[in-house]
């Protein structure tokens, strides 16, 4: 009889390997030598017991203290690594239960298994900023299907019913015998369900289920954004063997705004003023998604300068709390001037001459040494080609 392989080197782990580490090695080993994987290959099902056999023992933490200190002896002695295969394979099932893989291989030889979730469905609402702000009822149409009126939701013909599947006798899983295992599926004649139908209802091909479109009022938060989704629970689909229905998710989304535009929970808007007004001051009334508000521009004020107006923003959809309002103003140049106008900005524009800034004087001696800077340049260049 061969010497039976270190259980650590079985799995392809190191002796300190973490609980994870060695769940996750389990997993990787068992999908590549299960026999669905490998059919008729007698190699890979020694392989897959022998994986098994060394998950069963590592993933114990007093089994594995035992195999650490006495090796396999350790663990004969107290029973370890020597269960029936189907229970392997039924501990192997519980591992991928809820995962891809768990009809694949068969839901772990558990009868029929669990009945499965309905699906989702998807519904898209439209709103409005001021819509999004205050929070609004919505109504939707969505197609989910029901139960068919014809036949009652049996999916067989009036005056006949279904029958008990014949190929699994109504368990809705065969077991196929692999070598020393025995394998458990889900049946291919009824896909699970234990019953087959033979004459099968016209109206709904057998399905028990008929598209129908419902109206349903969609609650919407105050402060939702464009993206977010509002779920609807246990308006999706039915679920095809008595199992919940799946849920509705509503997408939102948000038309742009003519005035404002979201950043989070602030709203930007950007305002116009006049020379005038942003070197005098002025008070300006702004727009706001509750009505016009006094904005104090004070004298001196630049182009792109940013007032906040503390709670006029959008409210948070989980807490209610407002963002502000975020107020950039730009100074607007007109293009067209009366008489009037021109001839006093020209009047202005003398003064300016007249009375420089200290800032504009530094910038117009910066101007005036570069070009000095290049003459003497220009003067030099001659001199030297002269000698």
């Amino acid at each position: 009889m061969a010497e039976k392989r270190c259980y650590y080197e079985v799995l392809g782990v190191a002796r300190d390997a973490s609980q994870p580490d060695i769940a996750r090695a389990y997993r990787k080993l068992a999908i590549k030598y299960h026999p669905d994987s490998n059919p008729n290959d007698e190699t890979a099902i020694v392989q897959f017991k022998e994986v098994a056999e060394a998950y069963e023992v590592l993933n114990d933490s007093d089994k594995r203290r035992r195999y650490d200190q006495f090796g396999h002896a350790g663990v004969q002695q107290q029973g370890g690594g020597g269960h029936d295969m189907e229970d392997i394979f039924e501990h192997f099932g519980e591992m991928f239960r809820g995962t891809i893989f768990d009809d694949f291989f068969g839901g772990g030889g558990r009868g029929r298994g669990r009945a499965r979730r309905g699906a989702d469905v998807r519904c898209d609402i439209t709103l409005t900023l001021e819509e999004a702000a205050a929070g609004a009822k919505k109504e939707v149409k969505l197609v989910r299907h029901s139960e068919c009126q014809t036949c009652s939701g049996s999916g067989a013909a009036p005056g006949s019913s279904p029958e008990v599947c014949r190929r699994c006798r109504g368990q809705g899983q065969v077991v196929q015998a692999t070598g020393i295992l025995r394998v458990q599926t889900t049946c291919p004649a009824c896909r699970g369900s234990g019953k087959t139908i033979s004459n099968p209802c016209k109206d709904c091909d057998g399905s028990g289920a008929q598209p129908k479109e419902v109206r349903l009022e969609v609650p919407i938060p105050a402060g939702i954004d464009d993206g977010m989704r509002v779920r609807l629970t246990g308006q999706g689909q039915p679920s095809p063997d008595g199992g919940p229905p799946g849920d509705a998710y509503c997408f939102i989304h948000v038309k742009a705004h003519p005035l404002f535009r979201r950043d989070g929970n602030d709203l930007q808007l950007q305002v116009p003023i006049s020379y005038a007004q942003a070197a005098l001051g002025t008070t300006v009334e702004v727009p706001t998604l509750e009505g016009a508000k006094e904005l104090t521009i004070p004298n001196g004020t630049q182009s792109g300068d940013v007032f906040r107006i503390r709670g006029m923003g959008m409210p948070d959809p989980h807490s209610g709390r407002r963002g502000d309002l975020l107020v950039h103003t730009f100074i607007e140049v007109p293009k067209k001037l009366s008489t009037r106008q021109e001839e006093l900005l020209r009047e202005l524009a003398s003064l300016d001459h007249d009375q420089v800034t200290p800032h504009r004087k530094s910038f117009l001696e910066r101007i005036r040494d570069y070009f000095v800077g290049q003459a003497e340049a220009k003067e030099n260049a001659a001199k030297e080609e002269e000698q």
